[in-house]
């Protein structure tokens, strides 16, 4: 949540800043500002709503010429949105500047405390306090003062920070929110996520809990919090800047949807060799596999429909007990930890705030650690014992999808090694789902050729007031995800129901009209779930079915259906989503919303 720019160097800041912003609006954001260093004094510029109204409001940059300079998206918490309440924010005499993504949890109190100090706040945000609270501190060494806050505050931050009187330099600092650090010939650069930075430099470097960085035009210094010096490896990004960019389609979800069969391919071919599944970087011995007696799978939103169905393929693959957490919700019951659990988080951007504090809870209790994340480098990848990357290459649309699909083809390719190791399938079956895994990606190719047959159909549902979305099984993770895609960027209500459990209650809601979307692709569990299809027609609901090739009996019974190219039932759901994320992403563009940014919604959430 938020963006955080800098830049110090030899050309001018304001674009770069502006530039660097507009690769960030998948973050979310609700108002946006840039603050640059004109020779004299720090100029700044802010504006309530989208970041093209502060590029009207100063030429493009122009209007705030400099070669150093800060610039923010901001998520609204504190405060309304509006220009008052807009990053960055000044201290009293607008001679130190910050930019702020996080939360400050006891800004109250030390803004009460600064306040009987005689300091006047213009903003209702808890990132003025940082500003007046850096003024307070303040005696001509800016790493001092920066280090005494860190001290006093508490909560998360990624800070950004210009000093008028030492205008060679700027600063920033971070605490459980991501921060980077770009170094290039024509200066440097720091940013909450990579994409802003890839114009300019692929030469990159992770700033770690409780550091600081100063830079200046062609140096780079890092501290710990206390002012000792660290030494820091550089990291080199390999994305290709095209993968940031829409590339001719309307959309990034767009765009990120038909990139599915290669992130799937990406995240599988490396680990498939010799008919075998090779995960060099899982760390685990055979020995350790075996010894394994559950697994927790901790994630938010999507990723954690992912681990509904990773459950199902883990357990029926390699019967281990799978249990499967909200992350905002894991440390605050107070879990019990056994010996033997290995804990899977899993995140796309590997910045995911109640994510990351769930690893350390666990870690804290002996539990080891397995990361499936996207983001290499990010604070979740670091933190844990091992990781698993998805190589789906960055995804802009706040909508996951290729994250999504490339998550599920890691826990595919996690559940037949175990599967293996552990002697619970034969060799015979273990061969058949790794080829059946292989085929995948086209197969998902197939299902994209449908692309306008959804949208037509997708037509037709513009004016709908609520959808559900019913399985079992794997189809009920499946509609959890599809139920999922279509509210977030639709804003139509959507539920998703087990369908064994309509008539305990849900049914009530099914009447003429109604549109049921009903996933049918578990081969055991198909009768069953044709059963609960021709209950919901018999009050009334128009039913879209998505099934299995050679189902064809279930046209007699639903309205609409779309069918998914044969594949084992463990590895529907690759196959499944794609006409549901096809069918969320036409009618949000039929309603004439912004489907890559979502209102009320960020694409890496981090804060809690």
């Amino acid at each position: 949540m938020c963006g955080i720019v800098g830049y110090i160097g030899e050309q001018q800041a304001a674009p770069i800043l502006l530039s660097g912003l507009a690769r960030l609006e998948y973050r979310g954001y609700d108002s946006a500002g840039i603050a640059v260093y004109d020779g004299t004094e720090i100029q700044m510029a802010k504006s309530m709503g989208r970041l093209k109204v502060l590029e009207e409001l100063t030429h493009q940059g122009e209007t705030l010429p400099g070669c150093s300079g800060i610039g923010h998206t901001r998520w609204a918490t504190h405060g309304c949105p509006s220009d008052t309440n807009a990053h960055p924010h000044f201290n009293q005499s607008g001679s130190i500047v910050v930019v702020h993504n996080g939360i400050i949890e006891n800004y109250a109190k030390l803004k009460k405390n600064l306040q009987n100090k005689g300091y006047e706040f213009l903003s209702e945000t808890d990132t003025e306090v940082l500003a007046h609270l850096l003024d307070h501190y303040y005696t001509d060494d800016p790493l001092a003062a920066i280090e005494q806050v860190m001290h006093r505050v508490e909560g998360s931050y990624a800070l950004g920070i210009l000093f008028k009187d030492h205008p060679q330099h700027i600063y920033a600092a971070r605490k459980d929110s991501p921060l980077v650090v770009g170094h290039s010939r024509e200066g440097n650069l720091i940013a909450s996520d990579v994409p802003a930075m890839l114009q300019y430099t692929r030469k990159v470097y992770y700033i770690e809990n409780e550091e600081i960085v100063r830079l200046s035009k062609d140096q780079l210094n890092f501290y710990n919090i206390d002012g000792e010096p660290v030494e820091k490896e550089s990291t080199t990004i390999d994305w290709d800047i095209d993968a940031a960019e829409k590339g001719g389609y309307e959309y990034f979800m767009l765009k990120e949807i038909f990139e599915q069969p290669k992130a799937i391919r990406d995240t599988i071919s490396p680990r498939l060799k010799d008919d075998d599944i090779v995960i060099q970087e899982l760390g685990m011995t055979d020995e350790e596999i075996r010894q394994i007696k559950r697994i927790m799978i901790v994630a938010c939103g999507s990723a954690s429909y992912v681990g509904q169905t990773a459950r199902y393929v883990l357990e029926g693959m390699a019967r281990i007990p799978v249990e499967v957490d909200l992350a905002s919700e894991y440390r605050y019951r107070n879990p019990i930890y056994e010996e033997n659990t290995l804990t899977i988080i899993i995140s796309q951007s590997g910045e995911t705030a109640d994510s990351l504090a769930a690893l350390r809870d666990a870690k804290a209790h002996g539990s080891r650690i397995l990361a499936v994340v996207n983001v290499v480098g990010s604070s979740i990848a670091r933190e844990a014992d091992n990781v698993l990357y998805t190589w789906a290459g960055p995804e802009i649309s706040v909508a996951t999808t290729k994250a999504y699909s490339a998550q599920l083809a890691a826990f595919y390719l996690l559940a037949l090694k175990f599967s293996k190791v552990r002697g619970t399938l034969s060799e015979e079956e273990f061969q058949t789902l790794r080829r059946d895994l292989e085929q995948i990606p086209e197969q998902v190719e197939v299902l994209l050729g449908m692309q306008q047959k959804i949208q037509r159909f997708a037509n037709r549902y513009l004016a709908a007031d609520h959808m559900f979305f019913i399985g079992r099984g794997i189809d009920y993770a499946i509609a959890l995800e599809g139920a999922l895609k279509l509210k977030e960027i639709s804003y139509l209500h959507s539920e998703a129901y087990t369908a064994g459990e309509l008539k305990h209650g849900t049914i009530s809601l099914i009447e003429e009209g109604t549109l049921v979307v009903a996933l049918a692709t578990q081969e055991a569990l198909y009768a069953k779930t044709i059963s609960n299809i021709v209950e919901v027609k018999s009050r009334g609901a128009f039913v879209m079915a998505v099934t299995n090739f050679g189902h064809k009996e279930i046209e007699k019974i639903a309205d609409y259906v779309i069918y998914i190219p044969k594949t084992n039932s463990f590895f529907t759901n690759s196959l499944a989503i794609v006409p549901l994320q096809l069918f969320a992403y036409y009618v949000s563009l039929g309603k004439g919303l912004d489907v890559d940014k979502p209102r009320n919604l960020a694409k890496s959430v981090t804060v809690e």
